[in-house]
């Protein structure tokens, strides 16, 4: 199993990450490892397992690919962990799960956003475009996981989600920004650039108008999350450098691709 090596400067001691990349596991056709792409297709899941793995590792089961290939990603993926992850459904919404009480392991919950204060549970978000954002206590006593879409975004779930942290005991927050589209990739409409008018003029630097299109601009995903984080008082945030649209080797990309799997960043306490 690959994974993308992350540079969080403040990540607490006793705090856990992971982001996986598409490569390292058993999927095959558009699910498949990049630069190997469709070289498991002749391989049964479980001798693809013992190859080295040459296919994808996609983790979401909803995506069409085959749930025996799914289910082997996620095997793989769990080696590398303290407990199962705690796979959401994910909805493009605001609610945060507080997995220290309320999860059952058992199923996903709809929600776009979890914390945990317990060991032996995994924050989990899925994304192939969208912002994934972890974040941690800089005591390393909560974390928390949000599903950053410009829909969540804008509807705050990031802003849940720090305030559930802070509720259950969270001072100081550290946070870091996923692979997600690109500000040269991603182009929005008018819509979109209305949804974040709330967080003030700054925004607007956010959204670069695309030349011929007087309807269209370039939206900066990772600096609209920046300024929602600092708005919330969030100042230590690392990472948001990796474009999933522009690196098809490393990356899956639903804007890309429309047919593809699903990566994950998780985070955990230690």
């Amino acid at each position: 199993m690959q994974t993308l090596t992350i540079d969080w400067p403040d990540l607490p001691a006793g705090v856990g990450v992971l982001s996986t990349l598409r490569s390292g596991g058993v999927s095959a056709g558009p699910y498949g490892a990049g630069n190997a792409h469709g070289m498991a297709g002749a391989l049964d899941a479980a001798v693809a397992a013992t190859r080295d793995q040459v296919g994808g590792l996609n983790l979401g089961l909803h995506v069409g690919d085959d749930p025996a290939a799914v289910g082997q990603n996620r095997r793989l993926l769990l080696a590398h962990l303290p407990a199962e992850p705690a796979w959401l459904a994910q909805v493009h919404g605001t609610r945060v799960l507080d997995l220290s009480s309320e999860h059952d392991l058992l199923g996903p919950s709809e929600a776009d956003a979890s914390i945990a204060s317990r060991p032996d549970r995994v924050c989990t978000i899925m994304s192939a475009d969208c912002l994934p954002v972890l974040l941690a206590d800089c005591r390393g006593t909560q974390v928390g996981a949000a599903h950053a879409g410009w829909r969540g975004l804008a509807q705050g779930v990031i802003e849940q989600t720090v305030a559930a942290m802070r509720a259950s005991g969270a001072d100081q927050l550290t946070a870091w920004l996923g692979p997600a589209i690109g500000p040269k990739a991603f182009e929005v409409g008018v819509e979109v650039r209305r949804a974040f008018a709330h967080l003030g003029p700054q925004a607007e630097a956010a959204f670069t108008p695309v030349p011929g299109k007087t309807d269209k601009f370039l939206a900066d995903l990772a600096g609209l999350a920046r300024i929602v984080l600092r708005q919330a008082g969030v100042t230590l945030v690392s990472g948001g450098q990796h474009c999933t649209v522009s690196d098809p080797t490393k990356f899956y990309s639903f804007r890309r691709d429309q047919v593809t799997g699903r990566m994950a960043s998780l985070i955990w306490i230690r």
